[in-house]
């Protein structure tokens, strides 16, 4: 305990950086700089027991001495020899030149004297550094009136600060000061009783409160406490006795209630705590914690609006156990921990989703649906025939399981549209899921929760989008699904198209059943090929063939003219677009299954126009006889007779205001010559085919691709060589097996053809034969090329020109059979948007012609062929050459 002692009027000052030692306090350092290390030898370590040195609060000094676990690191200056005076008053800043460095320290005023209860010397190794372990008591207060360096080190000549004897005991008969130790007794024993109770460490401290003075038990009281560094200096400054004690009464007395208030809470957790919620009792601490400041945060509010929301979402009563689990869990954890995010996410995806809830069910009306088809969409008999017959069996039993249709044709002939007309007829939400592209199969049944970022799939987010469990849902592309490491989407959607087993599907997020059996499927897709067989199996295909001209051109008028006026803000009165240029579009400009190409080109018409219409030069006079606007759109006239160049339309004028206002003095009529203006030169002509097959080795054949049919033509040659045969045109295995076949079945009837002059006689002697299918930038792939081939090198040996207004297709075989190939319909219209007048098929695909419009039909000649000899009958004018002798 800290004796009364005798102060030398100078001492070696030590700063303390941030921290206070008051009088009673022990402290442990560590000095290692060079200047306390200094001070520490030269002021304690020589001169044993009898060294004292001060300790002198400062701030941001920059030299450290490590002071314990909890002291900031001291400062000291390297001065250089001989000493340097500094007079300091209160809180004032002062400014050292060392050697390397210049220092700003802000030195307090009183510091305490303290002497070394303890000291041990290191040396740091292998930089051999000394240095010095230190237990310092605090002694005694005092006022520091000059400030100096000695070597490395400060020294401050100073004067106690602490009462005399006399003084003490003068105030100790003072009724205030004997009021205030009471105060201070009563207090420190409540604590000291408290702390009793829980570590049981009382008894010495109650030996103090009997022993030691009171204005010395103030200090040491303080010393134990954890305060701030302004309420430490501001104890160091309390030289009164009485203020001493008042203040140290005050931290006492806060230091008791923190306790109070802690033991307060530990009591309310602790009795709502179980053996099996002891991992708990830091959440229940700071929920104990938030009532006691009043704290109450909204968390538990939308926790239970979430909660009421699920009641009302209708789940099933296994869901519904599943989801009380999940909330339960939400409800004992924080929002600060990891899980809590995740688990709100799901419980209020189970909320949103449509578990009961469906879309009332409109009475059909067959008839309204016919004429709803018939309004969007021209053409298309069967297709429309189909989805009627599948309302009218929706209309005589709603909950039947009707098949899934897949609409199967090229881009842009209406099959998006046709399933959102569905939806309309059946009254109900029409959600669309692109397939395009997709690889992973979570994207179909979702992600495990395990995994960061997961999400349900897409059918689950497009019923909770849609927010009802029975909407029609478009698959779009679903022969455009792929497969990889991450799974297989199509077989996934076996599953969901399976009314069997789609009852109770399972969304990997979801990890529950859920019930897609009211949700009405529809599925779009180019080609059906891609398609796995045994989703192709769950689906009915309806194929949507290529639009014919006349079609088109119907298309154009009802549809697609007045779509492309109204986007661009015009009408009749600005761009007229005859039937006969429409015409010309069609056959010039484009050649497609669809119509997308023909309202590109109708747009470029319309952008023409409204270029035209915005940038008119014409003015409009304005007499005595022009009738008065109804409308303030001309609220400043000119003067009779006068122009008006720009009129300025106010918002809110009416569409017949506007079009009087640009009305121009004759309509945009689109003519020949301009087509070729805007659209540019026309990309194709009847006569191509014509000047392709001019010369002999050029056959006309007919293919099937994902955007409708093609015509194809297919070029071979003879040169000097080796008997080999050359292929180009980036073909597959199948198309170059074909043209292998065919020249072999060529060489073999090489004397009935009248292609060589004597049984025997090889027709590759001396020659190489080379075919090509022009496009070598598109893939080709298919046996349908099999006659086109023959008749190809056929024309080539016997130097004979094909008829340029026949196409062909069917495969071959070796024995000169001609087999059935597929996409009949689609070829066929090929050949009529191409001006082919003549199509060679083979006879067993006579059936696939019912497809085909009977406009078409009417402007073509349909040759069927079961032999190849057949097909070089229709394909060269006077027939088959064998007729004549070869010239080779």
């Amino acid at each position: 305990m800290a004796e009364s002692v005798e102060l030398p009027n100078r001492l070696a000052i030590l700063p303390f950086r941030n921290k206070v030692l008051l009088p009673g306090a022990i402290i442990r350092i560590r000095c290692t700089s060079p200047s306390s290390v200094k001070l520490v030898e030269q002021e304690l370590w020589q001169r044993e027991e009898k060294g004292l040195i001060g300790i002198l609060p400062v701030r941001d000094a920059t030299e450290t001495t490590s002071v314990g676990p909890t002291l900031s690191p001291g400062v000291a200056t390297d001065s250089g020899e001989g000493s340097s005076k500094i007079h300091l008053g209160t809180s004032d800043s002062h400014k050292f030149d060392g050697k390397n460095q210049q220092e700003f320290i802000h030195w307090h005023t009183r510091g305490v004297a303290a002497r070394a209860l303890h000291l041990s010397r290191g040396v740091e190794k292998p930089s051999g550094r000394v240095t010095y372990i230190v237990v310092l008591e605090g002694l005694c207060r005092f006022s520091v009136q000059e400030l100096s360096t000695r070597g490395t080190y400060y020294t401050a000549r100073i004067a106690s600060a602490d009462m005399t004897k006399a003084e003490m005991e003068q105030v100790e008969q003072d009724p205030d000061f004997i009021v205030l130790s009471r105060q201070f007794k009563a207090t420190a024993m409540e604590l000291i009783s408290l702390l009793e109770q829980k570590q049981k460490t009382g008894a010495r401290t109650k030996v103090l409160l009997e022993t030691v003075p009171v204005h010395k038990l103030a200090d040491i009281f303080v010393a134990s406490f954890e305060i701030s560094f302004e309420e430490q200096l501001s104890m160091l400054d309390s030289v009164d006795v009485k203020v001493r004690i008042s203040k140290a009464t005050e931290l006492v007395d806060r230091h008791l209630q923190s306790i109070r208030v802690a033991e307060k809470i530990t009591q309310k957790v602790e009795g709502q705590l179980s053996k099996t919620q002891k991992e708990f009792f830091l959440r229940q601490q700071m929920r104990a914690i938030k009532e006691e400041l009043g704290d109450n945060d909204d968390d538990e509010d939308d926790v239970a609006a979430l909660e009421r929301k699920m009641e009302g979402a209708g789940m099933p009563p296994d869901i519904w156990k599943h989801a009380q689990r999940e909330l339960r869990r939400l409800k004992k954890m924080q929002p600060q921990q990891p899980g809590y995010s995740s688990s709100r996410v799901y419980l209020e995806l189970l909320a949103d989703l449509p578990w009961q809830k469906a879309s009332e069910e409109l009475e059909l009306d067959l008839r309204a649906a016919r004429e709803r088809l018939d309004s969007d969409h021209y053409g298309l008999v069967k297709v429309k025939q189909r989805i009627i017959e599948y309302l009218a069996v929706r209309k005589l039993k709603p909950e039947a399981r009707g098949p899934v249709l897949c609409f199967v044709g090229p881009p842009g002939v209406g099959k998006t549209s046709l399933a959102s007309s569905i939806a309309a007829a059946l009254g109900r939400k029409f959600v669309r899921i692109s397939l395009g592209g997709v690889k992973d199969e979570a994207d179909i049944r979702g992600h495990r929760r395990t995994y960061i970022g997961s999400m349900p799939g897409r059918l689950i987010d497009g019923l909770k989008r849609a927010a009802i469990c029975n909407p029609v849902m478009l698959l779009d592309e679903i022969d455009k699904t792929g497969s990889d490491v991450r799974g297989d989407p199509a077989s996934a959607l076996l599953e969901v198209l399976d009314p069997e087993q789609n009852k109770t599907f399972n969304d990997h997020y979801l990890n529950v059943p859920f019930d897609l059996s009211k949700v009405v499927f529809v599925a779009t897709a180019n080609r059906v090929q891609p398609i796995p067989p045994a989703l192709l199996d769950r689906m009915e295909v309806i194929e949507l063939p290529g639009y014919t001209p006349e079609e088109k051109l119907r298309i154009a008028m009802r549809h697609l003219i007045p779509r492309v006026l109204d986007q661009h803000g015009l009408n009749a009165e600005y761009l007229q677009i005859p039937e006969a240029m429409v015409k010309l579009v069609i056959q010039r400009y484009t050649r497609e299954a669809g119509v997308r190409n023909l309202e590109r080109n109708l747009a470029s018409l319309a952008r023409a126009a409204a270029v035209r219409v915005a940038e008119q030069e014409h003015s409009l006079p304005l007499t005595k006889d022009v009738h008065h606007l109804g409308s303030p759109l001309l609220e400043s006239r000119l003067a009779d007779g006068g122009e008006v160049e720009m009129e300025v339309i106010p918002m809110g004028v009416s569409n017949h205001e506007i079009s009087t206002a640009f009305r121009v003095s004759s309509p945009f009529v689109v003519d020949e010559a301009m087509l070729e203006k805007i659209l540019g030169p026309p990309r194709y002509d009847d006569k191509e085919t014509a000047e392709r097959v001019s010369s002999p080795g050029v056959s006309v054949g007919l293919v099937w691709t994902a955007f409708g049919g093609e015509v194809q033509f297919v070029e071979a040659t003879a040169m000097v060589g080796k008997g080999d045969l050359h292929l180009t045109g980036q073909l597959g295995d199948v198309i170059k097996e074909s043209a292998q076949i065919a020249l072999t079945w060529v060489r073999s009837r090489a004397a009935e053809l009248k292609l060589a002059s004597t049984e025997g006689v090889n027709l590759l002697e001396g020659r190489d034969v080379h075919i090509h299918f022009p496009a070598g930038a598109v893939p080709k792939d298919g046996p349908s090329a099999g006659v086109t081939l023959v008749t190809s090198l056929v024309s080539l040996f016997s130097q004979r020109r094909v008829r340029a207004d026949t196409a062909m297709t069917g495969e071959m075989t070796l024995r000169g059979l001609v087999l059935p190939v597929g996409g009949i319909k689609d070829k066929v219209l090929a050949a009529h948007r191409y001006g082919i007048k003549r199509v060679i098929l083979p006879e067993r695909n006579l059936k696939d012609l019912v497809e085909v419009p009977s406009a078409v039909l009417g402007n073509l000649e349909i040759l069927l062929a079961k032999r190849m000899e057949d097909v070089l009958e229709h394909a060269f004018e006077g027939g088959c050459p064998w007729r004549q002798h070869s010239k080779l």
